[in-house]
């Protein structure tokens, strides 16, 4: 049954309810769990199966001693924050681990006293949401396109292309020797290998890489791991090289925000046109729309 007869067909059996139980159909609608299992698809649990390996061989705030830099920026914010992979661990996860006395939501202002406040969260990750969102309604038909994933980390990008999409290949660069270990081992594990190639390099090294991609992804990717000047040199170096004429890039945060606090020559307006995204058209439950609207596509001109 094609949407459009569907969608008919649910209607009709609403309508067709009796006026006394309509009440209690459309509350059984907007409140059961029944239709979870019509959503949850075989990629969805290989993923989430692929999440549970990684949080096996990391520490929970999924970081690991060679990131330096990172570490010593997130002690430096002027408030308390922890790094929480959204990959690793959904906020079911997390209010369980905070059952568990093994991580907090929120932090003491005063010492020994009832006053708290939020901890700020920051993850390098997409999650499952975002994801789906990324490949299911961002991106379009990548059937024989090149996917780069710049900063890929615990491969997640790469994992979910190859799971929702029919990109050819699917590159991730990663400078963390650490990290390119771990993805390695998912896919040699998940039988990735055909399209997927992790490249343990600085991405000012790859131009040849971005030239050919058809699409970039970049997520919260220099801001904790390198300094202003290295930022800037690598957004330079990225607008340099990611020229194919209607090619994509997906960013987090936007572009203006990346690059507002760094010097750069970089012309946003000759460079890309930012392609408008429908943040309603995620129909799951639970939805964070505010990290939805954090994900930012633009077309190379």
């Amino acid at each position: 049954m094609e949407l459009e007869a569907a969608r008919r067909a649910v209607l009709a059996a609403v309508r067709g309810t009796c006026a006394a139980d309509l009440p209690r159909l459309l509350h059984w609608m907007r409140n059961t769990n029944d239709f979870d299992e019509l959503v949850v698809s075989n990629d969805d649990v290989v993923l989430k199966n692929i999440a549970e390996d990684l949080r096996n061989h990391l520490p929970i705030e999924a970081m690991f001693n060679s990131e330096h830099q990172a570490i010593q920026k997130i002690h430096q914010h002027p408030l308390p924050m922890i790094h929480v992979d959204a990959f690793l661990y959904d906020d079911d996860f997390v209010d369980s681990l905070c059952e568990e006395g093994k991580m907090s939501r929120s932090y003491c202002t005063e010492c020994g006293s009832y006053k708290t406040a939020s901890l700020e969260f920051i993850s390098h990750s997409f999650s499952l949401m975002e994801l789906k969102f990324l490949y299911q309604h961002v991106l379009p038909d990548l059937t024989g396109k090149v996917v780069v994933d710049v900063g890929s980390r615990l491969g997640a990008v790469l994992f979910a292309g190859y799971l929702y999409s029919s990109a050819s290949q699917l590159y991730g660069v990663e400078m963390n020797a650490d990290f390119c270990q771990l993805q390695e081992m998912m896919i040699t594990k998940y039988q990735f290998i055909d399209r997927i190639k992790v490249v343990h390099a600085d991405i000012c090294t790859q131009a040849s890489l971005l030239q050919k991609a058809d699409v970039v992804v970049m997520n919260n990717v220099f801001e904790y791991f390198l300094d202003r000047q290295e930022q800037a040199r690598a957004w330079e170096f990225i607008a340099c090289n990611v020229r194919k004429r209607g090619s994509l890039l997906v960013t987090v945060p936007s572009l203006k925000e990346s690059l507002s606090k760094l010097q750069t020559d970089i012309q946003l307006s000759q460079w890309v046109e930012e392609m408008q995204l429908n943040y309603d058209v995620y129909m799951e439950k639970d939805v964070d729309r505010e990290a939805l609207e954090q994900i930012h596509l633009y077309k190379i001109l």
